[in-house]
């Protein structure tokens, strides 16, 4: 009773922040995301009757910190009752630092719980699944640009746009990769009780998804850029006027933001946007990449870059 699962991290063009049920771990706004092609997070469960409790192993190490979220999430997936299950992770790039490992880690965790169990449930139920792990972890089940919408007590996903369709580059300038200070969680619930700009962010959400999925449709990558950097600031800006103020940012996010506007300035197709971490994606048309890898490599501060194209959904694989 053992399957592997393979899902990529998503970054988020329109974000989420903040819930509107913490219970059910419910998004207060919908988002739109594209999924990476090269950043992949790989987890095996293999059920046994013999473990007396689960047990994660995150790169070859055991990791009794992320225990508890994975457990609960093969509870909801198989049921409280279930066998106690290893479970092994691989991950490609920095965790817990901004690049969406949870929603990878936990996308594939719902997809190869579902296959020990020989569950056979339809992606859209295995996306409500993972979003109660991870907000963002619906969207991984999905590949190109994904739509994740409330629908009363539950999301609706659809995907606008294959990634094959609307072939964009995405390079990740790493400004830090240890684990974040603050959780997303955490950060979101101070956000939605103390921020004075937060019930606007919720107010003024459709009209950026509205923009957001025309440009997406209609393949204008000069609305998409505009729309993406300003729904990012938006964010950010609610996050830094909570008390206390959650900033992710560090001088090289910063510095890298300059360098896209430079890119910008010269004529470059680049847009930059930032989720709950110091990182920064530039996402660019194919024909861009390598100058924008090199700048945003150039930038002081940036340890790491890394290049993906747009990705597939996530799905199972050979379990060696």
């Amino acid at each position: 009773m053992r399957a592997t699962a393979i899902a990529q991290p998503n970054i988020a063009l329109i974000k989420y922040w903040g819930k509107r049920d913490s219970t059910r771990n419910l998004p207060a706004v919908g988002s739109i995301s594209i999924t990476l092609r090269d950043l992949f997070t790989k987890m095996s469960v293999q059920l046994d009757a013999e473990l007396a409790s689960d047990v994660l192993y995150v790169n070859d190490e055991r990791d009794d910190g992320m225990l508890p979220r994975i457990s609960a999430c093969l509870d909801e997936v198989i049921g409280r009752s279930r066998m106690r299950a290893r479970v092994d992770s691989v991950c490609n790039f920095p965790i817990a630092a901004g690049l969406a490992s949870s929603a990878s880690a936990f996308a594939a965790t719902t997809l190869a719980a579902a296959g020990a169990a020989d569950l056979h449930l339809d992606t859209q139920r295995l996306a409500s699944l993972a979003g109660r792990a991870s907000g963002s972890a619906a969207r991984s089940l999905y590949g190109g640009f994904v739509e994740l919408a409330n629908k009363g007590n539950d999301i609706a996903m659809t995907v606008l746009c294959d990634a094959d369709s609307w072939p964009l580059s995405v390079v990740v300038a790493v400004t830090e990769s240890v684990p974040k200070a603050v959780g997303s969680s955490e950060a979101m619930e101070i956000s939605r009780k103390t921020s004075p700009f937060y019930a606007n962010w919720v107010e003024r959400q459709p009209e950026d998804l509205d923009v957001a999925r025309n440009a997406i449709l209609e393949r204008d990558f000069r609305q998409l850029a505009i729309i993406a950097e300003h729904n990012c600031l938006k964010m950010h800006s609610v996050m830094w006027a909570s008390r206390p103020p959650t900033m992710f940012w560090n001088a090289a996010t910063m510095a890298c933001l300059q360098t896209v506007r430079k890119l910008q300035g010269d004529g470059c197709s680049v847009f930059f946007t930032i989720d709950a971490g110091p990182q920064v994606k530039a996402v660019c048309l194919p024909g861009d990449a390598e100058t924008v890898h090199a700048a945003l490599a150039a930038t002081p501060g940036v340890t790491e870059v890394l290049v993906s194209a747009l990705g597939a959904a996530a799905r199972l694989v050979d379990p060696r």
